[in-house]
């Protein structure tokens, strides 16, 4: 903790937000620009705002804290939360939160947040999209199946769900023309090292420097990992617990996801890949943990590509697997 710095606590919800400073002063704003701006006339540049990743509500303020040249830290709701369930407190206010989210603040060491590019903020958006138009055309594609099984289906309905589906698919393919556009403006070169893995496509590659920010935000592959939430997680306690290990899950799942399709492909043609996978099954263990330890591998083989400025070669398999 910096004696120098002033925190700010920040709760933040639809139509406010509240705010508790290192003081003990209690503030409440409205979530908006005329809030912003009251709020900011609070600030210098020894003050240090701190406040959870809340959906899509905390977003607005943080970049008008960024931009206006104040320390912002956007810290992970669930580290917040076991730190208010750890002191036990027994009120569950907005109130309440924005103080113990200062205290918090003030007993760990927190990661400035720098917040994205206009250009990043764009594919963002664009992979937001794709995955609601995704889930959308899953679902008449299933509802026109079962009204097939049926039997003599509607014509009216069924046409109706046909044109949704090609609208819906319409969309998407000038979403992703978009989103190929601007990965290329920004990471060509970065995405065409990327395709050198094995088992990773032009899809997958542009996915991958999206979902990691052009792998800037990590400093190293475990952390990484960590984001995808594909870390071993291990419950021993005692002689009475002794948990399975398995992945903490505790991370981005559109990215988890996204390598676990990729895993299939990448035991076939990546070596690295399917010697591990050989390896694991060979000591009877299941294929899907397996395919996790591939998903891992994959992912550290493209952040060492990523920050190496190599392209893939197995002849440097040793340097790619490094953690």
């Amino acid at each position: 903790m910096n004696k120098d710095i002033k925190y700010f606590g920040i709760d933040i919800s639809y139509l406010v937000f509240d705010v508790t400073d290192s003081d003990g002063n209690y503030y409440q704003f409205k979530n908006n620009e005329f809030g912003f701006k009251k709020f900011t006339k609070l600030l210098n540049e020894n003050s240090h705002c701190v406040m959870e990743a809340t959906g899509y509500y905390h977003y607005q303020l943080a970049y008008h804290l960024l931009e206006s040249g104040i320390k912002v830290s956007v810290e992970n709701p669930l580290a917040v939360k076991r730190y208010i369930q750890m002191k036990l407190s027994k009120i569950k206010t907005d109130k309440s939160d924005s103080k113990l989210i200062c205290e918090y603040a003030t007993q760990i060491e927190l990661k400035l947040w720098e917040g994205n590019s206009k250009d990043e903020k764009a594919c963002l958006q664009i992979v937001r999209a794709l995955t609601v138009y995704t889930k959308q055309s899953t679902m008449i594609k299933n509802k026109l199946h079962g009204e097939d099984v049926l039997g003599n289906p509607s014509k009216l309905v069924v046409r109706s769900l046909k044109r949704s589906l090609k609208q819906i698919q319409k969309e998407m393919k000038t979403l992703e023309a978009e989103l190929v556009v601007l990965v290329k403006a920004t990471h060509q070169e970065l995405l065409t090292r990327l395709q050198t893995i094995p088992g990773i496509g032009s899809k997958t590659g542009i996915m991958l420097v999206v979902l990691t920010g052009g792998f800037d935000r990590f400093t190293s592959a475990s952390e990484l990992c960590s984001y995808a939430g594909l870390t071993p997680l291990t419950r021993q306690s005692g002689s009475s617990i002794n948990g399975r290990p398995r992945i903490s899950k505790i991370g981005n799942q559109k990215l988890r996801n996204l390598l676990f399709m990729c895993s299939f492909n990448a035991c076939k043609y990546n070596k690295a890949c399917r010697d591990l996978y050989e390896r694991i099954v060979a000591k009877g263990k299941s294929k899907k943990l397996a395919l996790i330890a591939v998903c891992n591998k994959l992912l550290k083989q493209a952040f060492a590509i990523a920050k190496s400025g190599l392209i893939y070669d197995d002849a440097y398999k040793s340097t790619l697997a490094k953690n």
